[in-house]
């Protein structure tokens, strides 16, 4: 069964489970033990050691620091909205955002500036924009289609990023003659489904209007149901917070995470964890670094900052800061859930060879298509990260494949990078098992399946215009068309969804 179509099985079943039962733990978990008794032969004592091991044990490990980097996150949450800076920007913002477009484009432009890493944006706009956005009833499924379309694409185009980092090393891996960074930049122009998703945000953010599920939550929003997921809201005592309460962490988290992230990729000197020389290059040292490494060390540095910050303020008893640390450690239990089981899948479809199979399945539908290779290695992308939900496994896995395609100097090798890299992120953004999809929902907090459901038109809208680009681009070879025939198909696909539903949202009273 290995290298066939019973590799990604397993995850397709995890799939459609999670969008039959809107249940995403039992879902995840029958994928996990479909396929470790398909790699066992059937042989349960076999199988039930592979589901211990590579289903639970290993990916608790593999995801450490990144769990220890949600837990002092969420403590981060939780000590903020104590400190009463979270009421405090809410009501600062309001006076500033006069409107349901200037709050959602507010959250989008957040999201842009933070491209270091897209889980530390999910979580960090999702915190910083949540009680804006909730007073201006969008609903949390609107909400977290925002985050999670800005924080892999801004990512995915960003050069000084953890994503940026990740495919630079691999192509580097490869000694094509060619740098990995100078790869990525180059291929930054004809990442259509990055470029197209942002302009998409802006234009229906613009339009101010939804259509398909999304409009259905934006519906209930208006009428007080805002489909979220949180906790019951701190008491409303008096508080000294202040709006500088909740910008100085923040500010402090983004620029510690990118000094670790400097520090781990070897920019002051040799790091033990990497073993990454002195490079005093800021792209070397993003492609050296670890972001599971360095995320954690500078949340930490930050949590323990901002209790020593609030102490000299006075805002919030020592007692009570640290009682946001079990806080904010329950609110990432399910997320940690979620992550933990969908690398437990992950590792039980590789072992099955998925990544062997979907390889094949590439290149006997390119045979005879060589200008349209971009537009099939963009397709095969999505389709590997959506049943994997992993962007860097499948960029891992295709970068190598489009690289022995094309010889370095042809114009469709830097296409057909993109496309791969394109696929990644538009198949991770369409996941239910996808990280960054599950961080966006915790981002948010709302309910994981609502909003895989309220994205997916979306994400599938973008993808199909985004097609049609390689396709031309494959052609032309040339980015500049192929982006400008996106933008227009995105402007008259939106003009026209907006005909069919009627024009703008209505605007809710008293707001």
């Amino acid at each position: 069964m290995e290298g066939t179509f019973w590799a990604i099985m397993p995850a397709l079943i995890a799939i459609i489970l999670a969008l039959l039962t809107k249940e995403v733990y039992s879902s995840l978990f029958c994928g996990i033990l479909v396929g470790a008794f398909l790699a066992n032969g059937f042989n349960p004592v076999d199988s039930f050691n592979t589901i211990v091991t590579k289903g639970l044990s290993e990916p608790v490990a593999d995801l450490a620091g990144i769990s220890i980097f949600l837990v002092i996150l969420g403590s981060m949450v939780a000590l903020l909205n104590k400190s009463g800076g979270s009421q405090a920007f809410g009501v600062s913002v309001k006076k500033k955002i006069r409107s349901r477009i200037g709050a959602g484009m507010s959250t989008f432009f957040l999201g842009v500036l933070i491209f270091i890493d897209d889980y530390f944006n999910c979580l960090t706009v999702g915190s910083v924009m949540r009680s804006v956005t909730d007073r201006y009833r969008i609903s949390r499924a609107k909400l977290s289609y925002l985050i999670d379309a800005t924080a892999a694409p801004i990512c995915m185009i960003a050069p000084i990023s953890s994503w940026a980092a990740a495919v630079s090393g691999v192509a580097d891996d490869l000694g094509s003659g060619i740098s990995g960074i100078q790869l990525f930049i180059q291929a930054i122009p004809y990442n259509f489904y990055s470029l197209l998703t942002l302009i998409f945000i802006l234009i229906i953010t613009a339009m101010d209007f939804d259509y398909g599920k999304m409009k259905e939550a934006q519906e209930k929003a208006l009428a007080g149901d805002l489909g979220g997921e949180d906790a019951p809201e701190a008491e409303e005592t008096e508080t000294k917070g202040m709006v500088i309460d909740l910008v100085l962490p923040v500010i402090m988290l983004i620029i510690i995470c990118f000094v670790a992230m400097l520090y781990c990729g070897g920019y002051f000197g040799k790091t033990p964890w990497t073993g990454a020389e002195n490079t005093g290059n800021v792209i070397a040292a993003f492609g050296n670094t670890d972001a599971f490494v360095a995320l954690p060390m500078g949340s930490l540095a930050t949590f323990i900052l901002s209790v020593i910050y609030f102490l000299a303020r006075r805002t919030i008893p020592f007692r009570e800061m640290m009682d946001c640390i079990p806080k904010g450690f329950s609110a990432m239990v399910p997320s940690i859930m979620i992550l933990t089981l969908a690398t437990g899948l992950k590792n039980i479809t590789g072992m099955l060879g998925a990544a062997e199979f979907v390889q094949h399945l590439m290149m006997g539908a390119s045979s005879g298509l060589f200008n349209m290779l971009p537009a099939v290695i963009f397709i095969v992308s999505v389709a590997l990260a959506f049943a994997t939900g992993t962007s860097w496994g499948t960029f891992g896995l295709m970068i190598p494949v489009v690289m022995a395609a094309f010889k370095v100097g042809d114009p469709l090798l830097i296409i057909g990078i993109s496309a791969c890299l394109a696929g990644a992120v538009c198949g991770d953004h369409c996941s239910p098992i996808s990280d960054t999809t599950v961080m966006s929902s915790a981002g948010a907090q709302i309910k994981h399946i609502d909003h895989v459901t309220t994205q997916f038109p979306y994400a599938l809208s973008v993808a199909a215009i985004s097609f049609i680009s390689f396709v031309i681009a494959g052609f032309v070879k040339n980015w500049a068309i192929g982006l400008a025939a996106g933008i227009i198909l995105v402007q008259i696909f939106l003009g026209i969804m907006r005909k069919r539903v009627g024009g703008k949202t209505p605007h809710p009273e008293n707001v």
